[in-house]
């Protein structure tokens, strides 16, 4: 049962990251490349739809890392699942306290009623988003070594 909580967590982490850097440096850059409108709907359509899902990966993920190190918290690699957990922690206290502001304005922006700034506002985003991928994959790096070591 251990083991498969702990290739769930894997897993689960290991997508959301994959999905978080598909966001940063492929779908933004797409977006970016479209003409001006079609760029800034797609960003507000991204942000519903995975602002919707999100949280409850976030903090998802975040459930699985702790219950891993609970029930193996004796055990060789503790260490890695708690420098994981501490991460993924921060990333959650990123998205709240810097992502999820923009986003949740950003999303309802039309070409008829963004604000003059919306393109800093989304060049903001997408600089706090590269932090926040930076310590995901740290996480999911972690928790892999504590794969490698459980």
């Amino acid at each position: 049962m251990v083991h498969t909580l702990q290739v769930l967590t894997v897993v689960v982490v290991g997508v959301m990251v994959g999905v978080e850097f598909s966001v940063a440096f492929v779908m933004n850059r797409i977006f970016k490349a479209l003409p001006e409108d079609s760029g800034q709907l797609a960003r507000a359509h991204g942000g519903r739809m995975l602002g919707a899902v999100m949280p409850f990966w976030y903090v998802g993920s975040l459930v699985l890392v702790a219950a891993w190190a609970a029930t193996t918290w004796h055990a060789p690699g503790t260490g890695l699942l708690v420098t994981a957990g501490a991460l993924l922690l921060l990333s959650v206290a990123m998205s709240v306290l810097l992502l999820v502001p923009i986003n949740n304005r950003s999303k309802t922006w039309t070409p008829e009623n963004r604000p003059a700034d919306w393109k800093d506002q989304s060049d903001r985003w997408d600089r706090y988003h590269y932090a926040r991928v930076a310590v995901i994959v740290a996480a999911f790096a972690f928790l892999a070594a504590g794969l490698a070591v459980a």
